[in-house]
């Protein structure tokens, strides 16, 4: 095993990943939900992402490059709709249609944290910068010195982001974390559109 290019995945994955959109995504979820329903979705997403894109690294090599822009479009689409699907359980709330949180079976609840953070993370991370340097180290590393080390480096960071949003959470209010998740959407959507458009 070549723990060079561990170290070397691990280090580029995390400082790469401070403060980016996944980092801030996993703040903002966390500063609402459980840090444990967050961190299990994010760790699975986490898996699978650089499972992807360190394989495909490790066969496909710079052929990538040319599908970059249209997966940094369809991306930011899908960050709008989460913004505006946040924006309606906000009203949702306002309704007082899910006032009563005791109907939900605590189970249920965390499957839909977990799979929420899962898809959150899985949209923010298509054509993504660590994506794109895990799968160039890949070219060159191979499979599993660079997989083991992405996935140390991006558990770091995410787990980092989730702690202090954790902390945060306690101390905010939930409309205002509301708002500021879905802003946060919409930001990272319209730049990944323009980027995409811009190539």
């Amino acid at each position: 095993m070549n723990y060079g290019a561990i170290l070397v995945a691990a280090g580029v994955v995390f400082l790469a990943e401070l403060g980016d959109k996944s980092q801030l995504m996993a703040l903002a979820l966390a500063a609402k939900h459980k840090a444990r329903d967050v961190f299990v979705g994010m760790f699975f997403a986490i898996l699978l992402m650089f499972a992807l894109a360190v394989g495909a690294g490790a066969l496909l090599g710079n052929w990538l490059d040319a599908y970059s822009n249209w997966v940094a479009i369809v991306a930011g689409l899908i960050f709008l709709a989460f913004a505006a699907w946040t924006l309606r359980a906000d009203d949702d709330d306002d309704d007082g249609e899910l006032d009563d949180m005791d109907r939900i079976p605590a189970s249920a609840t965390a499957r839909t944290v977990m799979m929420g953070s899962f898809t959150a993370f899985v949209v923010a991370e298509l054509g993504d910068k660590t994506q794109l340097a895990s799968a160039t180290l890949a070219v060159r590393e191979g499979f599993w010195p660079v997989y083991i080390g992405s996935v140390i480096g991006e558990i770091a960071a995410i787990g980092l982001a989730i702690i202090i949003g954790a902390l945060m959470g306690k101390h905010l209010p939930e409309r205002l974390i509301r708002y500021g998740a879905a802003a946060l959407f919409v930001l990272f959507g319209i730049i990944m559109i323009v980027q995409g458009i811009r190539g």
